[in-house]
């Protein structure tokens, strides 16, 4: 007769230790396998870390751009004979400027949807000028072996102006890479930018000025005058060559003077960053921008962003506010 499997307390004691241990088995498979994966990320990690700018790879820490006073320093500066900005403030974050009316702008609402192209092509919309064509609109320029489309402002200041930039509604995405830079996009008779390579080859033939003009969302405007201006060739990255400033807009752009052009692939600023990355737009930064006409185009001037990535000219209305319209043109000193 066989004797019975003994019952009893020590015989559940070992039941519940087996299931306890078979659990605990189950369980430390699953921590060896997370440990293991773990310790494979860390390595991950470890080596993203010491290809990244910042990491602890004994690189130094990328820090977002300084930000420009949004107060324009003319303003903090007192009086002078270029500001036009009303020493007292309306509010604390927003400064009057002195009323004035609305800038000719080089797409007045008088011209033409579609302006025509009078014969040509021509040299620069000086020698259009010259020879006759006192009409503003859209005219075919001669660089070299090359024909390119550009608005010729000619009855703003005495006519002959090359309109190199255009801001003014926000259709053309600014926000680009360096070919689309050095050629040129957008339409002349809208927003548009010429080009670097053609604004070279315009500028290499004699001595040029540069009239820029700024207008915001009141209706305000300013304007800055260089009495000289040119850009290096590509093999400089088109460096910005400037001369004296005269204006009511304040100076913004002679921080930038021989600083190579910059894009979002063509890193040539000095700032440990990317300055056109933050500013979302090619410009000639430096570390990084006191003025950009080639950010983004924000409606209604202040805008909130986490850099300062509207179109503005520190000087005119702050680096926090984006402008309505900006515009840049040239012309030949000896026309």
């Amino acid at each position: 007769m066989l004797a019975s499997t003994p019952r009893g307390p020590s015989s559940s004691r070992f039941r519940r230790r087996a299931v306890h241990f078979r659990r605990w088995r189950v369980l430390d498979v699953k921590f060896r396998e997370l440990a293991q994966l773990v310790s494979q990320q860390s390595s991950l990690i470890a080596r993203l870390e010491r290809l990244c700018p910042g990491g602890a790879g004994g690189q130094q820490q990328v820090l977002p751009p300084p930000l420009v006073p949004v107060v324009p320093v003319s303003l903090v500066g007192g009086t002078s004979a270029n500001s036009r900005l009303d020493p007292a403030p309306e509010s604390q974050g927003d400064q009057t400027l002195r009323q004035q009316g609305p800038l000719a702008f080089p797409l007045p609402a008088g011209h033409p949807a579609v302006p025509t192209k009078p014969a040509g092509p021509w040299q620069d919309c000086a020698e259009a000028h010259r020879a006759g064509h006192g009409q503003s609109g859209v005219y075919e320029l001669r660089l070299g072996r090359h024909v390119v489309s550009a608005w010729c402002e000619q009855q703003l200041e005495g006519g002959g102006w090359t309109v190199i930039q255009r801001r003014q509604d926000g259709s053309v995405n600014f926000f680009t890479t360096w070919q689309h830079y050095k050629a040129g996009f957008g339409q002349p008779d809208g927003e548009y930018w010429l080009g670097l390579e053609p604004v070279h080859q315009l500028t290499s033939r004699g001595d040029n000025e540069l009239l820029v003009l700024l207008e915001d969302w009141g209706g305000r405007g300013g304007r800055a005058h260089y009495d000289g201006f040119s850009l290096e060739p590509e093999s400089d990255h088109y460096r910005l060559r400037l001369g004296q400033y005269h204006g009511d807009a304040g100076d913004s752009l002679s921080w930038h003077n021989d600083k190579p052009f910059s894009t979002v692939d063509r890193d040539r600023d000095s700032y440990s960053g990317n300055c056109a990355l933050y500013h979302r737009g090619g410009w000639w930064y430096h570390a990084c921008a006191h003025s950009n006409l080639n950010g983004v185009w924000h409606r209604g001037g202040h805008y909130r962003s986490r850099y300062q990535d509207g179109v503005y000219w520190a000087e005119f209305r702050g680096g926090a506010y984006s402008l309505k319209k900006a515009a840049m043109l040239i012309r030949p000193l000896r026309l």
